[in-house]
């Protein structure tokens, strides 16, 4: 770690107004677009130092307060420390701040965990659902949701494509863009009669928002802390459960989904959040429609040449094709 001079510096300064003590080290641990991340190292412990880029003081507090609540119910989500003023977020020449406790844990995959530790994660994400619920203010509902229109995302497939298509010196990466695309306008042709109706809006509840193997810690085999809820919001728990299963339980080499691990981890969740089995199927089918419609790392690759997502772009291609090959089964495995 970098050992900042002491009694100097902005974070010293700030760290004196958390009472942990004195900075001895510091260094970045993260960089997102809603944040960046720092390890502090002081006399008196280890911390994370949240820089909030993107967030509202108002944001901030409702993050700060729902964790607060999830941790008193017995989940592992990490409440930040109180400043000595009691404010859980400091604002410093300009930007906010908070400071966690540090977690000693690593990520795990989910086609890492076997079939107790699958139901062991839906267990835990339903408890957060079902505690969110319960102590945050209830939701008011939609009248409908639509969904995308495959006409139009047919037009940006085309534009997309002949992009591609024009350009001088081809990658390995348009090669590969350029056949699913193509695949794609394909499917969205032959299965634009399954768009979701508008009408058949599915239940919104506060979520964490952003429920993957990167903001999950584990201890041993056990997690230990569900991290980064800058997505805390308003949206459907059911879509969160289909798509947190996704992200956990895809094989990154050939973008099939393992429909054992799913459905231990679905029965799980159902056990403690049941949101019963029509809403589940229909969040299923309007995610595997938004999927089918969704062109976003192909838009950041060449419209906004932005090259962040191109390596979940191969996986991501090919869990839809082969989710659309296995519809039926995939349904199932949710739903059973």
């Amino acid at each position: 770690m970098r050992t900042p001079r002491a009694g100097t510096s902005p974070l010293a300064a700030m760290l004196g107004r958390f009472g942990v003590g004195d900075a001895v080290g510091f260094r970045p641990v993260a960089e997102g677009l809603l944040n960046r991340g720092y390890e502090v190292e002081t006399t008196e412990g280890r911390w994370f130092l949240k820089h909030y880029l993107d967030q509202t003081p108002r944001n901030i507090a409702f993050q700060h307060r729902a964790t607060a609540r999830l941790r008193a119910c017995g989940l592992p989500a990490l409440p930040p420390v109180a400043a000595t003023c009691g404010a859980t977020a400091l604002f410093v020449r300009g930007r906010w701040f908070a400071l966690f406790p540090w977690v000693e844990g690593r990520h795990r995959d989910g086609t890492e965990l076997d079939t107790d530790e699958c139901g062991d994660l839906g267990t835990l994400l339903g408890g957060v659902h079902a505690t969110l619920r319960q102590t945050l203010p209830p939701v008011q509902q939609p009248l409908f949701a639509p969904a995308a229109d495959a006409d139009a995302s047919i037009a940006v497939a085309k534009r997309l494509l002949a992009s591609i298509r024009a350009r001088g010196i081809r990658e390995p990466f348009d090669e590969l863009a350029e056949h699913r695309l193509v695949e794609r306008l394909g499917m969205l042709r032959q299965f634009a009669r399954l768009r979701p109706a508008d009408h058949d809006a599915p239940r919104q509840g506060y979520v964490h928002g952003d429920f993957h193997p990167l903001n999950l810690l584990y201890a041993d085999r056990s997690p230990a802390a569900i991290i980064d809820w800058d997505r805390l919001a308003a949206l459907p728990g059911t879509e969160e459960t289909v798509r947190a299963a996704l992200l956990f339980f895809t094989a990154r080499a050939t973008g099939t989904l393992d429909l054992g691990r799913v459905r231990a981890f679905v029965r799980a969740y159902r056990a403690v959040a049941d949101p019963g089995r029509a809403d589940l199927a229909a969040a299923v089918r309007r995610l595997w429609w938004e999927r089918l419609n969704d062109f976003w790392m192909l838009n950041r690759h060449y419209v906004e040449r932005d090259h962040r997502s191109d390596p979940l772009f191969p996986t991501s291609a090919a869990l839809l094709v082969w989710w659309t090959g296995h519809y039926r089964e995939v349904m199932a495995a949710f739903v059973e």
